[in-house]
């Protein structure tokens, strides 16, 4: 039979960005669990590919925060530093309300509306307990004006930081303390459709300021 042609594989840029999206919500949910060891073979057969796209996608994790390597010798799922997750939390909040603050002049009606509905996937993920639900739905809300801002460095930024506050949000949206996130962003969409930038932007501060209880919390 005629040989497939290369092309037909998947770039291994593409199989790398695969490894690091599945390894990074493997952690953010827990199953993988702080301090486990990642051994590369394993995972390589957990996901179906070859080792190089999984030692990548491990290098981009440590850069996140995510892993802890000392190379030769071990490869583990970092533990919640409180340090990081505080710095991580100042560095998207900041790129929130700069996404809010450019986007929110130009937002057209089907985004605002494209924010409520999220925020009605949000509000019954809450009433359900649905933690996975709600971080989608957040997810779905915040990024709304970061891809209206049509910003690339900033969402870059939010890349790179965002997975760290995953563990922590999913402590907020298990308990009561995030139910006041729905009303938040009731706030924030009526001010962008008013026109009030810098109280979207405000409103938007108080938003992402809601995970700082959970981080004094958090043992150091």
């Amino acid at each position: 039979m005629p040989v497939p042609e290369r092309a037909a594989l998947a770039p291994r840029s593409l199989l790398r960005d695969d490894a690091y999206r599945a390894l990074r919500d493997a952690i953010v949910s827990g199953e993988l669990a702080p301090g486990e060891r990642l051994n590369d073979v394993e995972l390589s057969r957990w996901l179906g590919m070859s080792r190089t796209p999984v030692r990548e996608a491990l290098t981009r994790l440590e850069e996140g925060g995510l892993v802890q390597t000392k190379p030769g010798r071990y490869t583990v799922v970092s533990p919640l530093d409180v340090r990081a997750a505080r710095a991580a939390q100042s560095v998207t909040s900041a790129m929130h309300e700069l996404a809010v603050r450019e986007a929110a002049p130009n937002l057209s009606a089907d985004e605002l509306d494209a924010m409520r509905a999220a925020n009605e996937r949000f509000a019954d993920a809450l009433r359900t307990g649905d933690v996975d639900a709600a971080i989608a739905a957040d997810d779905a809300f915040h990024e709304v004006p970061v891809a209206a801002c049509a910003n690339p460095a900033l969402v870059s930024v939010l890349e790179q930081f965002t997975p760290v506050l995953r563990r922590v949000e999913r402590l907020r949206f298990s308990s009561l303390s995030g139910r006041g996130s729905v009303a938040q962003h009731d706030r924030i969409i009526a001010l962008c459709e008013t026109g009030d930038v810098e109280g979207a932007v405000a409103a938007t501060r108080v938003n992402w300021a809601t995970l700082n209880p959970l981080l004094d919390a958090a043992p150091a």
